[in-house]
């Protein structure tokens, strides 16, 4: 018999989510703090949901899994993990059994930023689409940072509200935003030597992909097929390939694209039109501009002077 697809429950406002974990009513319908070492009655869904909110969330080292996305995270030196509205996520361990294991979790609806510069700003940070096996593990010290934010943040919210509450909750949200993409920049560099191994085998890819004209039937690789490859979201692949040569996930596939069509310029006799082709795009024209942005030379100029 054929198991009946669950599909994920949505949770509308914050006020949804609280009574799904069996807590009481927030205190405030737009933002909420979660204190995990305080809330032992906390009573998580089973399944994926899906939040219309922002979330993040600090876990520490604790057993179980968390599915986020398409892929788990074992918890085993805890971090930083974040989500935007209409992410799935969704709770589990190993015998199917929901599991929290956050020590705070952040909740915030994006109606709370309207009329500040954050409700655009935090849109550029690329770790709120990262998936969970691309969270944020923090050293001692940045943990230590991190918790005293969301002291300060718990806090603020249980303060009488005046007419600088909003203000300085915000204040305090922008400081978690910084100190955790400053974070994540270092995590690129501190994991250097597994990027690197990840930056080799997406060369592997690209080349074995444009060698095998699987370009030809597929079309030119996009940013998705690549992070595919090694098990990235796209934004997290982006961001470290930036971080590490400079180059986000579009430039590293036009790079390759620009060094096999010099390749194929300069040792065969195909015309313009068949490497263009080969390469993987619809018209060939397309393949002439990308290949003089970047060379300042038509392909057929290169051909020529390399000639």
């Amino acid at each position: 018999m054929k198991k009946e697809k669950m599909h994920p429950h949505k949770f509308g406002s914050i006020s949804d989510a609280y009574r799904a974990f069996g807590l009481p009513e927030p205190r405030h319908p737009l933002i909420s703090l979660i204190n995990g070492a305080e809330s032992d009655d906390i009573k998580p869904p089973s399944g994926s949901h899906v939040l219309n909110f922002y979330k993040i969330s600090y876990k520490p080292k604790q057993s179980g899994k968390l599915k986020y996305g398409r892929g788990f995270y074992d918890f085993n030196e805890g971090g930083l993990l974040f989500a935007s509205p209409n992410q799935i996520m969704g709770n589990y361990v190993d015998d199917n059994t929901a599991v929290d294991c956050s020590l705070y979790t952040l909740l915030i609806h994006p109606d709370f930023f309207l009329g500040y510069p954050i409700a655009q700003e935090i849109k550029k940070y690329g770790f709120f689409s990262y998936s969970t096996n691309e969270t944020l593990h923090l050293s001692l010290e940045e943990k230590d940072t991190i918790i005293s934010i969301f002291k300060m943040i718990e806090t603020e919210l249980n303060s009488r509200i005046d007419d600088f509450s909003q203000d300085v909750t915000i204040s305090q949200i922008a400081l978690l935003l910084n100190f955790a993409n400053r974070y994540h920049k270092r995590q690129f560099i501190t994991r250097k030597a597994i990027n690197n191994d990840i930056i080799q085998k997406l060369e592997i890819y690209l080349n074995d992909y444009l060698d095998d004209s699987k370009s030809l039937n597929s079309g030119i690789p996009t940013v998705q097929s690549l992070g595919d490859q090694v098990g990235l979201t796209p934004s997290y692949l982006s961001d470290m390939l930036r971080s590490l040569t400079g180059r986000n996930a579009q430039q590293f596939i036009h790079d390759k694209l620009i060094e096999k069509a010099k390749e194929l310029l300069s040792t065969t006799d195909l015309s313009i039109s068949e490497i263009a082709y080969q390469l993987g795009f619809e018209y060939s024209q397309s393949f002439n501009r990308l290949f003089k942005s970047k060379t300042n030379l038509s392909p057929l100029e290169f051909r020529k002077s390399f000639n």
